[in-house]
């Protein structure tokens, strides 16, 4: 009860605050459930009275005003719903497109703590300057400082992430109240379920978890800097990640190698160095696709601040605090779709929606095959810099109702970040064309894991898997045996729902789902020898 009391007070000061500044959260044209029709009423005095002081105001410039005000939890929950316009409407998603996670730097004597207390000692035990914060914004703050480098004895710049004081237990409570109110539309509002607001909200919790220890973001940092060492020698592959400190960070600090480099939004400065904007509008794409549908592994927040151009042209990526992953049949998702809307084979486009599950099977491939194809094809009749990947996830999901698609939590970073990709693309190349770029990558990918290599490393794999099961054969005899025995004492015993009865069921439960696993991999393995035979044929 009191927490239930507390959430409606959070939540009743930010829709205080919202209204202040002309904020509503609901798209036009929805009925809201009863609830918020309420809270919109009970408003309604105080968006009259402040209409005057937010007369001349753009929408997006009062949105960012209110959110910053709320606290850093609601800078982020926005950036969260800039993704989401199928949820709060385009209107308001394009408004919080144009919101910046910035806020005031806290003090260098909070900074000084923190350090201190993060990695033991005086400050400058560890360090042999350390200046003043360079970059503040919802969750931590950049200051920019000076090591001695024992084993060489010379000194390098480093630069040095740190927590904001009480962070955790702010959002913790904000978060709180977010999957309060999403339960209550949930519950409430029949039409919002399918957009799955506590998984939204635990999506955004998970993220913000990850966050929050920096530990996680420099383990990101080095993971990432394994995946891409081998793409240095492709011509397109000028991207790397700074090198982690790792004697100088813990889970409220972090130290990274400092980039020197022109913030890849510059591009009078770029052009001026004598960059090539093309080729590294290019980079940048293919970079992120790769990393997504290759690895499985990428960058979450890829926008102008986060990426810098050094002397030779490579762009380093920075602040690692948003990581997206994506599971093989993800990533086979997005190849298949990319691919299929490239080469127009709109009922292969189709088909892989339902393959993983997105469509519900009471639809039609074929209308949904024809609803790809009202998209693709406008796209194919017009000039490249007139196609732009955030309209296409727009018409994507205005189709979300029409077919009863859910929202997938896990794919929800990746069509935010596709978005933020291309606007740093297009930035560089108003002319890039998003399906040149996009095309070789998917290509590759699906001649790797759905050609013949694909279907070799399968057939490995099984191979692999049967080489076990035979070795553990005896084994599993054993222990089928002893199941069918307990089996039939209990028959003979009668039943009985005791403790010992119960674990003596769930073991031979788990014996007849492992044997069914085992037969599923013997056909598995039938069949791939079948279909590498017909490849090698």
């Amino acid at each position: 009860m009191a927490s239930t009391v507390l959430n409606l007070i959070r939540l009743g000061r930010a829709g205080l605050v919202l209204a202040q500044h002309g904020v509503r959260f609901v798209p036009k044209g929805v009925t809201p459930p009863l609830p918020v029709r309420l809270a919109l009423l009970a408003t309604a005095p105080l968006r009259a009275l402040t209409w005057p002081l937010r007369l001349g105001k753009p929408a997006e410039t009062r949105t960012a005003v209110a959110l910053t005000k709320l606290g850093p939890s609601y800078i982020k929950l926005g950036q969260f719903l800039a993704t989401r316009g199928d949820l709060i409407g385009p209107e308001l998603a394009r408004d919080l497109s144009h919101l910046q996670d910035r806020l005031p730097p806290f003090s260098m004597a909070e900074a000084r703590r923190a350090a201190e207390e993060a990695l033991g000692g005086k400050l400058e035990d560890h360090f042999i300057a350390f200046g003043p914060p360079i970059a503040a914004a919802s969750i931590a703050q950049v200051h920019k400082a000076d090591v001695l480098d024992k084993a060489t004895g010379q000194r390098r710049t480093v630069a040095v992430k740190i927590l904001r004081p009480g962070v955790e237990r702010r959002f913790k409570a904000d978060l709180d109240s977010y999957r309060f109110a999403a339960g209550l539309i949930e519950k409430y509002y029949p039409p919002a379920r399918r957009l799955q607001p506590v998984a939204v909200v635990q999506n955004l919790a998970d993220t913000t978890d990850l966050e929050m220890d920096l530990r996680l973001e420099a383990a990101a940092i080095s993971e990432m800097a394994d995946n891409i060492r081998a793409d240095r020698s492709l011509p397109d592959g000028k991207l790397r990640v700074p090198t982690v400190d790792w004697k100088r960070t813990g889970r409220r600090i972090l130290t990274l190698e400092w980039i020197d480099g022109i913030p890849i939004g510059d591009t009078k400065r770029l052009s001026a160095a004598g960059h090539d904007l093309q080729a590294l509008g290019q980079t940048v794409m293919r970079a992120f696709l790769r990393h997504a549908m290759r690895d499985g592994f990428f960058h979450g927040d890829m926008h102008q601040g986060n990426l810098l151009v050094e002397a030779d042209g490579t762009i380093a990526a920075v602040d690692f605090g948003i990581m997206g992953r994506l599971g093989p049949g993800e990533r086979r998702f997005l190849a298949e779709i990319l691919y299929g809307l490239i080469t127009r084979d709109y009922r292969r486009a189709a088909q892989v929606h339902f393959d993983a599950g997105y469509v519900p099977p009471n639809h039609s491939v074929a209308v949904f095959a024809q609803a790809m194809r009202a998209i693709g094809e406008p796209i194919h009749g017009r000039k490249a810099d007139e196609i732009s990947m955030a309209d296409l996830l727009g018409q994507l999901f205005a189709y979300t109702d029409v077919f009863d698609m859910q929202t997938r939590p896990e794919l929800i970073l990746l069509q935010k970040s596709m978005v933020i990709v291309e606007g740093v693309a297009r930035g560089l190349d108003p002319g890039l064309d998003m399906w040149t770029a996009a095309e070789p990558i998917a290509r590759a990918w699906i001649e790797d894991n759905l050609g013949l290599p694909g279907r070799v490393r399968e057939a490995g794999a099984g191979a692999e898997v049967m080489g076990r099961v035979l070795a553990d054969l005896p084994g599993v005899l054993q222990q089928a045996e002893k199941a069918a025995v307990s089996l039939a004492a209990m028959s003979r015993d009668g039943w009985r729902l005791d403790d010992h009865t119960i674990e003596r069921l769930a073991q031979a439960d788990a014996h007849q789902r492992r044997w069914q696993t085992r037969a599923l991999w013997v056909a598995a393995l039938a069949l791939a020898g079948l279909a590498l035979a017909g490849w090698l044929s």
